[in-house]
Parts: C-alpha cells; sequence; structure tokens
C-alpha cells in the first residue's frame, strides 16, 4: 500500500496542472477534460469561472473538478485568482470561451503558459468585442469565403499573441452565424484538447 501511495505521489507531482477559464456552457471545457480524464501527463485541475450560473460550472461538477467563482473588481486589481492558481499548483492556463480580458498581472505570472482559442482566423475579426456570434455574422458581411478557429498565445492585448495552431471551414451561400458556429464548434471540439497535449507533452 505504501508503494502505491508512493507511484500516486509522484505521479501527481510529475503531471501538469491545467486551469480553464471559461464563461459559459463549457463545451469546450468538457471536451478537454473528457481528452485528459485518463492522462498520466495532464491533468484538468481547477476551472475558473466568471460567470455565475454558467453551465461550465455543471460540468466541472460532473468530471469532480473543483471550480472557483471570480468576480471582476478582485481579477483585475488583486492577485487573488493568481494565488489561487499557485494553490493549486496550476502550470499551465486554457481559455475555453473566457469573455474577460486577462490582466497584464496574470500575463506576467504566466509567461508564454496561457493560450487562447478564438473563433475566426486571426488577425482578422479579433479585438475586444468579438466573440461568439458577433464574429461569425461579421466574418458573413464581408463574404468571406471561409473561416476557422485560431488558437494563440495570450498577452496583454486583445486576440495579439502569437499564433500557435490554425484550423479552416468553407463558409457557404446562405449559412447564417448559427451554421457557421456549428462548423467552428466541431474545429475547436476536434482540434483543441490535442493542441494543448502537443504544446505540454
Amino acid at each position: 500500500m505504501a508503494k502505491n501511495a508512493q507511484k500516486k505521489t509522484l505521479k501527481a507531482q510529475n503531471m501538469t496542472q491545467l486551469a480553464i477559464f471559461a464563461s459559459g456552457a463549457g463545451s469546450n471545457a468538457d471536451k478537454i477534460m473528457d481528452y485528459f480524464k485518463d492522462s498520466d501527463r495532464i491533468k484538468v485541475a481547477l476551472i475558473v469561472c466568471n460567470k455565475p450560473g454558467a453551465g461550465v460550472l455543471e460540468i466541472a461538477k460532473k468530471w469532480g473538478i473543483e471550480a472557483i467563482l471570480i468576480e471582476k473588481q478582485g481579477f483585475f486589481s488583486e492577485k487573488s485568482c493568481i494565488l489561487a492558481l499557485k494553490q493549486h499548483k496550476i502550470d499551465f492556463i486554457v481559455l475555453a470561451g473566457f469573455l474577460w480580458k486577462v490582466p497584464e498581472v496574470l500575463v506576467a505570472a504566466y509567461p508564454q503558459r496561457i493560450i487562447n482559442i478564438h473563433p475566426a482566423l486571426l488577425p482578422k475579426y479579433g479585438g475586444k468585442g468579438m466573440y461568439g456570434d458577433k464574429v461569425h455574422a461579421a466574418v458573413i458581411a464581408a463574404g468571406e469565403a471561409e473561416s476557422g478557429i485560431t488558437i494563440h498565445y495570450v498577452n496583454e492585448h486583445y486576440d495579439e499573441g502569437n499564433i500557435i495552431f490554425q484550423a479552416k471551414c468553407p463558409i457557404e451561400v446562405g449559412d447564417t452565424p448559427a451554421d457557421l458556429a456549428t462548423k467552428i464548434h466541431a474545429l475547436e471540439h476536434a482540434h483543441f484538447a490535442k493542441v494543448v497535449e502537443g504544446l505540454l507533452v
């Protein structure tokens, strides 16, 4: 028993601890948690949410992963969020539909260790206020033939960190923002967890 306990302790020490930040339903978070549920290298250790009642909180409960709620003033003006991340020994942060801009103090605490997924092909259709259906509506209104996803590092500016990965999908004549959202979600679910794994393993 003692040897088994020691092995478990060593395994836990060697695992990369992930925090997922999310604001909404949490479908990407769910896919990531499912992908790493049996991993001996990467563990989703914490969900950070800024919206009471968000679906991602129920998903965290389903997977037995601790979730914390943050409020805006504290997130931007204090180091309480960083302290919580340190307490959970978080090594890497994944933004999965998190709508607040990450403050510089957090970027500085986790340099090149925070990534985001954006529902368009950056550098187009990024920046403040560009999220969800707003992005898809803008892409369609511009007459683009394709859209896609961008996974990128987070810096102190909206959607301007170095690009890690992109995947594309066609836009058909008559596609609505909802149609495009369905295609984008499929790309997110297919690629996000694998890209995270590639960065960490």
